[in-house]
């Protein structure tokens, strides 16, 4: 794995978590990493999805702690059901970006869709596409990694505040369409944090 898409650039790499939840916030994390490293310890920077919650944790705290700059965005359910999906992610995206203090001089986004960018100087930045960008760029991956974790902690409050809510499942599968969370939304029908643009939710 690469640490970034084009060296000699001050790139940031950008990764979504929740968009495919039927309930909640979609989050999206831009980090910019360093050229070196203080460690060895980079190198468990990876796809969130092929890390531990344990270790996403304790790897979030790494890349907080060496990168050059990172932010964090989210759209709630309700702008997702007025935007769909795909725009509010991008727009989650584009408020990740708008926190940086570093302006980057190029973007390298997981997925296949972005909507050109410009910085403050009101400039574009360029960007490229990686598919499976989480498995080829660390910087990338990083950003996986704090969006996964901001994603799942933001359920564990709705969890805490509201007990109601463990009838969906939510604290195992983290408001995606599990079977359990299928049928707890037959038997129970939806909340004010499922989006109802999505199917099943669509139908309550």
């Amino acid at each position: 794995m690469e640490t970034c898409y084009l060296e000699d650039e001050i790139e940031a790499g950008i990764d979504e978590a929740g968009r495919g939840c039927l309930s909640g916030r979609v989050y999206a994390s831009v980090v910019i990493l360093p050229n070196e490293f203080p460690d060895d310890n980079y190198l468990n920077i990876k796809d969130s999805k092929k890390l531990s919650r344990k270790k996403r944790d304790e790897m979030r705290r790494y890349i907080e702690n060496v990168a050059i700059d990172y932010a964090v965005g989210y759209a709630e359910p309700k702008e997702i059901d007025e935007k769909n999906i795909l725009q509010a992610t991008i727009c989650t995206m584009h408020r990740a970006l708008d926190k940086l203090v570093v302006v980057p001089s190029n973007i390298v986004v997981d997925g296949n869709y972005f909507k050109m960018y410009k910085g403050s100087d009101n400039c574009i930045i360029p960007h490229q596409l990686i598919k499976g960008g989480d498995n080829k760029y660390r910087n990338i991956a990083a950003a996986s990694i704090l969006s996964k974790c901001n994603h799942d902690d933001y359920v564990d409050s709705l969890l805490k505040e509201n007990p109601e809510l463990e009838k969906y499942g939510w604290k195992t599968n983290m408001c995606y369409g599990t079977k359990e969370h299928m049928n707890a939304i037959k038997e129970y029908g939806i909340t004010k944090y499922h989006r109802k643009s999505f199917a099943p939710c669509s139908n309550y």
